[in-house]
Parts: structure tokens; sequence; C-alpha cells
């Protein structure tokens, strides 16, 4: 961490981590809705207060913004999910078979 700050490369690997953890959140949200249809977002919830109450418990400015990131991206993907299922009726994604 004292190579990040030394060289003032802390809001570079923030933005480059917040580029991931968005890019990361794209396949789950896709993902979630065809296995579990809108179901899962209670998962989503969880996950983003969890990650909120951490970027507020950490002192270290990274981690914590990387939390509070991770805990946008996870609210965001609620409304996502709902989003995705009205694609999925739209064709624009494939749809699951019978769901058990």
């Amino acid at each position: 961490m004292d190579f990040l700050t030394h060289y003032n490369l802390t809001g570079l690997a923030i933005g480059i981590a917040t580029f991931l953890i968005i890019g990361l959140f794209h396949p789950l949200v896709i993902k979630g809705e065809y296995y579990f249809g809108v179901r899962c977002w209670w998962v989503f919830l969880i996950m983003g207060i969890a990650a909120v109450a951490g970027s507020l418990a950490v002192r270290h400015v990274l981690w914590s913004t990387l939390l509070a990131v991770w805990g946008a991206s996870s609210f965001w993907s609620i409304g996502e999910l709902f989003e995705q299922r009205e694609r999925v009726a739209k064709g624009w994604f494939p749809k699951r078979g019978k769901r058990p």
C-alpha cells in the first residue's frame, strides 16, 4: 500500500478496481437471472449491506472505497436483475427452460 501512496497511484488503482468490479457484476446479473430468476435479488441486497457496513468500518481509504463500490454495485444489480427479466422477455437474452 505504501507503493501506491508513494507514487500517487491510489486513484488509478481505485479506478481500475472499480472497472473490474462493475465488469464482474454484469455476468453475475445475467447468470443469476438465468438460473434463479429474480428470486436471487436478496443475495445482492445482503452483499450490498455487508459491503457498505464494511466500508464504514474500514479506515484505509483504498479498501473502504472498494467496499463502497462493491456495495453500490450490489444495490445497482438489484434493479438490473429485474431489467434483465424484461430483456429476456423481449428475446434479447436466452430464456432458460423449465426451472426446478
